[in-house]
This record gives structure tokens, C-alpha cells and sequence, in this order.
């Protein structure tokens, strides 16, 4: 029978890895590829939302302070706009949904990870700054699946899925600093809706993911 530390662990297990990768944020160096991989998510995100709309991806760059930039034709506009941030958070609630308790389904989602950064370093990447930290994050999703642990892997994914909404609810916040730059200014123009409260909603919808997943995480 499991002692009570490990009970006390799985029962709380959400908010002992949210806690874990709010000290994790703040540590520098190490954290920075969790901030790419936010970024990659909320620029591929842009990317599928302009194909989606009939348009399609021209290139996917990342930069080296966790900045990024999809360029992209045709499609909706305001969606393509829209789906950045929205892209990047159910992206890292999805990561931590889908890491399953069984190892192959653990496995499963490192390779379906790594898969769609190999896609996009194949066909939408064209300079060596953003082709080499795609390499990096497929190392990382490489690394967590030679792990033969499911149980230990279930936990890395779900923390790198909290960790990637933490950085979707703080993200957002970065475009309240008064350049009206960014998807928020650009919604701004389309909807005639203020800025501020785009960056409220995207950061809202972070923290709304985060308790569905606290809560959910309550019930299993």
C-alpha cells in the first residue's frame, strides 16, 4: 500500500506542481526553455488558426528572450489575432490532459510532441536563431520519452503543461506597456474593443484553465 506521503502527493498533486513551477519561473536560464516552448505554441497557434481561415503559415521565427513571430497570408485576421495567446493555453492544458497514467500514452504524447515541432522546423522555419531552439525543445521532448517510468513522465508532462499556462496567463500581460504593439493593439483595431481588455480576457482564460484542471484533478 502507498505510504502517506505518497498519498498526500496524489491527492494534491495539481497544486504541489503548480506550486513547483511557479518557484521554476522564476529561476533563470533553466526556465527559459519553457518560455520557448510557450512562445512556440502561441506562434504555431497563430499558424494553424491563419490555415484554418484559408490562409497559411510564411515562416515561424523564436528568439532568444522568448519573443516570437508567425508570418502568415490570407486567413481571418482577427482569429489569427486572437488565437496566440488562446492557442498557447490549450495547448498546455492539453499537454497535461493527455499525459495519461500508462507509459505508452505518455510516450504517445512526447512523440506526437515532437512530430509537430519536427513539422514545423521542416516546413516553416528558415533561420538558424529558430531552427536551433526547435531542436532544443524536441531534445526536451526526447529526454522526457527515453524515461521508462510512466508515473515519472506523467508528472513531467503535467508539469510542463502547468508551466506552459503560467507563462499563458502571464504572458498577455507583457502588452499592457503603453506602445499599443502586438495582437491586443491589432484586436484593438479590428473591434474597437480596448486592448487592456483582450490582455484581461487571454489571462483569464489561463486561470479559468487552470482551476478547470485543479478541479478536475480533484475528482480523479
Amino acid at each position: 500500500m502507498p505510504n502517506q506521503e505518497t498519498s498526500l502527493f496524489s491527492k494534491y498533486h495539481f497544486y504541489w506542481l503548480l506550486l513547483a513551477a511557479i518557484i521554476f519561473r522564476q529561476i533563470p536560464i533553466v526556465s527559459v526553455p519553457f518560455n520557448w516552448l510557450e512562445s512556440y505554441f502561441h506562434e504555431l497557434s497563430h499558424g494553424l488558426a491563419a490555415i484554418m481561415t484559408g490562409g497559411r503559415i510564411v515562416r515561424i521565427e523564436l528568439f532568444t528572450n522568448g519573443a516570437g513571430l508567425c508570418t502568415t497570408q490570407g486567413g481571418i485576421r482577427f482569429f489569427v489575432s486572437f488565437m496566440g495567446y488562446f492557442g498557447a493555453t490549450c495547448f498546455g492544458a492539453l499537454i497535461y490532459s493527455l499525459s495519461g497514467k500508462r507509459l505508452l500514452h505518455a510516450k504517445a504524447l512526447c512523440g506526437l510532441m515532437i512530430g509537430i515541432l519536427a513539422i514545423t522546423l521542416i516546413f516553416w522555419v528558415s533561420d538558424i536563431l529558430t531552427a536551433v531552439i526547435i531542436l532544443m525543445l524536441i531534445g526536451l521532448f526526447a529526454l522526457k520519452w527515453r524515461i521508462k517510468s510512466g508515473y515519472s513522465l506523467n508528472i513531467l508532462l503535467k508539469f510542463t503543461g502547468i508551466i506552459v499556462l503560467l507563462n499563458s496567463v502571464y504572458s498577455p500581460l507583457y502588452l499592457i506597456d503603453g506602445r499599443s504593439m502586438g495582437d491586443g493593439a491589432t484586436l484593438a483595431n479590428l473591434a474597437f474593443i480596448p486592448e487592456f481588455v483582450w490582455v484581461v480576457l487571454w489571462s483569464a482564460i489561463g486561470v479559468f484553465s487552470l482551476f478547470l484542471l485543479a478541479k478536475r484533478s480533484q475528482s480523479l
